[in-house]
């Protein structure tokens, strides 16, 4: 038995401090209350190249600022850009990198005993990264969009586009300046992770 379609469930204009965004609910259900959110900012032309952030849900970094990553500031600098420039910011609702927000904590128990946040994952019964892209990749295509610039540094986000039928014509980077405390889980990043990082 196949799950039912993402599809839009609602939708409406948000002013925020980088200008107004058309918020639309996707999800399977029209009560979910925790659906994906594609947030999109004029100039759109879905004929043309489109700047897409695909950001996956953290709630200590993106509401609680917590320097122990930079996910936060990668949102901030990403809603910026395309603001500036136009484009969708995908919010996934995976936090954790897949684990959930519970799991994410009992993870930061073990990286403060020594562990790196790989590692820390593996002892809880995880993979290093349990996330998915194919709904994100659904929401663009509702949306129309063929081909797009992705800003990221992840490289699993860019090969999660292989075969999609979306074309992911450049990587534009999102800089974020390491501190005290993320400069152990940055490197864990490019280390373990293959993130392009210049740490």
């Amino acid at each position: 038995m196949t799950e039912p379609a993402l599809k839009i469930q609602g939708e409406a204009v948000i002013p925020t401090d980088w200008g107004p965004f058309i918020m639309k609910a996707y999800s399977s259900e029209a009560e979910d209350r925790m659906p994906h959110f594609a947030l999109l900012r004029d100039p759109l032309d879905f004929e043309k190249t489109i700047n897409v952030r695909v950001h996956s849900e953290c709630i200590t970094g993106d509401i609680f600022k917590s320097n122990r990553c930079e996910c936060g500031e990668q949102l901030s600098i990403s809603m910026d850009y395309i603001a500036k420039n136009g484009g969708v910011v995908i919010y996934l609702r995976q936090e954790g990198r897949g684990i959930g927000i519970i799991n994410k904590l009992h993870a930061y128990e073990k990286q403060d005993l020594g562990m790196d946040t790989a590692e820390a994952n593996i002892a809880l019964g995880f993979k290093i990264d349990e996330r998915s892209y194919s709904d994100a990749i659904t929401i663009l295509k509702d949306l129309g969009v063929t081909r797009i610039n992705l800003l990221t540094n992840n490289p699993d986000k860019i090969s999660a586009f292989e075969g999609s039928g979306i074309v992911v014509d450049q990587r534009i980077p999102v800089v974020v300046k390491a501190k005290k405390e993320n400069e152990g889980y940055l490197k864990t990043k490019k280390d373990v992770f293959g993130h392009f990082l210049d740490i």
